[in-house]
């Protein structure tokens, strides 16, 4: 199977009631957008970040350039399971994506250190760079969540996903068990995120407009560490 190594996109995220997913599913099927072959499927995902989590600390601050490191599987993982370490990265509003598959025993000894990367490429030797540069990540925490994801034929590079149930948890840091965790986003809500290359498109504008939904910047990761991580920073009081 192929997979796409490298994204450059605009994403836009919305949150929403599950009403208001149900008259947006409505304005997508009229302009010709399909659920893809996948269907509704659980994703995985790890992410890395130094022991005073600078990486995600940096992020929450909306700056013009923040970047992220995370190991994402699209199904419970085994040692031999094909895995994507991803290097993400957003500049003036773009998103940079960077992403190699890896059997998931070989993605962990590289990103913790363990072993070398076994495929030399571009992507792969970004990712290295950006290991030694903030030299003391390690994973910590785990976040997955139920995703639908849709497709134009009408316009190629436009995607929209549905995502729900969103966990997280900092036990049991590992593509390789079962999906459970914290609430990261309220269970009534879904987060959807437009994904496109250039203008969207006018219909999924009105959509928008007509449905009362409104871009937010909320992040997963971000909101993970902000109700979970940091109250218990805090309690140390050498925390700053």
């Amino acid at each position: 199977m192929a997979f796409t190594s490298v994204f450059e996109r605009q994403e836009y995220k919305y949150i929403m009631t599950k009403k208001q997913k149900a008259k947006m599913l409505e304005a997508m099927k009229a302009h010709g957008m399909e659920i893809d072959q996948y269907g509704r499927t659980t994703i995985r995902n790890v992410y890395f970040d130094t022991e005073n989590y600078r990486l995600i600390r940096r992020s929450i601050e909306s700056p013009v350039y923040k970047e992220k490191l995370r190991m994402r599987s699209y199904e419970l993982a085994h040692d031999e399971s094909t895995v994507f370490v991803e290097l993400k990265k957003k500049f003036d509003h773009v998103v940079y994506k960077r992403r190699i598959p890896l059997k998931t025993k070989d993605a962990e000894a590289w990103l913790c250190g363990a072993a070398e990367c076994p495929a030399d490429t571009q992507i792969s030797r970004e990712i290295d760079y950006f290991l030694k540069f903030y030299k003391s990540l390690r994973p910590v925490i785990f976040l997955s969540y139920e995703r639908e994801a849709y497709f134009s034929k009408e316009a190629g590079d436009l995607r929209i996903t549905f995502d729900e149930n969103i966990l997280s948890r900092q036990s049991d840091i590992s593509l390789k068990c079962e999906a459970a965790g914290e609430n990261v986003l309220l269970p009534e809500l879904t987060l959807m995120e437009i994904k496109c290359g250039a203008a969207m498109p006018k219909w999924l504008a009105k959509a928008l407009s007509k449905n009362g939904l409104y871009k937010t910047s909320f992040s997963k990761y971000g909101s993970a560490y902000k109700n979970m991580i940091l109250p218990e920073l805090r309690k140390d009081t050498n925390y700053a």
